[in-house]
């Protein structure tokens, strides 16, 4: 049984990159509804209330076909958000081993910078953007929908949600804007203990 995670912070702490009524609503109405309707999915199949939403992920053959859409869907939905909210702090400098490994392979952050929010602005529809790794290599990837790097065998270190629901409410069809704000918000400590967890 999947539960929502509680956040580190306060609904209003990212404001004003990310406004108070997007955060809660994000978090108690679509987080919420995705674990639901994992929880729902899973009922059928008490064995699988045993795993949870990453390994369910991660092994997404070997679950029941007439369950797999719905687990792909909501469980992805599910670790996805759980991930993203980690990753969220203001005032957070770009520091630690994953800044000398995004310097040494991107040349510089602004380059990274520059690539990461190229990939943001072309993903076409609903999805996500992450930094993963690959190995030793660092790539930045889009999945569609609630698709996550542990389908194809990444580390994700971190992402972006570009779900419209993640900032309509604030930046209305204006996604160059809340990218370009969200790197105000980005958890660089967060992201350094996943890099140095996934090495």
């Amino acid at each position: 049984m999947e539960k929502l995670p509680n956040l580190e912070y306060e609904y209003n702490a990212l404001e004003p990159y990310i406004d108070e009524k997007t955060m809660k609503i994000h978090h108690t109405k679509h987080h919420q509804t995705y674990v639901d309707k994992l929880n729902i999915a899973l009922e059928k199949y008490p064995e699988l209330k045993e795993k949870s939403a990453e390994e369910l992920i991660k092994d997404l053959n070997s679950i029941p076909e007439d369950i797999r859409t719905s687990v792909r869907n909501n469980g992805g939905g599910h670790l996805n958000h759980s991930f993203f909210w980690s990753i969220l702090k203001k005032n957070v400098n770009f520091d630690g081993k994953i800044a000398k490994e995004i310097e040494k392979q991107f040349g510089s952050f602004e380059k990274f910078k520059e690539e990461f929010t190229n990939k943001a602005l072309t993903l076409f529809g609903s999805g996500w953007t992450w930094l993963v790794l690959d190995g030793e290599k660092l790539e930045i990837i889009n999945t569609s929908g609630h698709d996550s790097p542990l389908m194809y065998g990444k580390i994700p270190l971190l992402v972006l949600d570009v779900w419209e629901h993640s900032y309509y409410i604030l930046y209305m069809w204006n996604r160059v804007e809340y990218i370009k704000n969200w790197w105000n918000v980005v958890n660089w400590g967060k992201v350094n203990d996943y890099f140095v967890k996934g090495k």
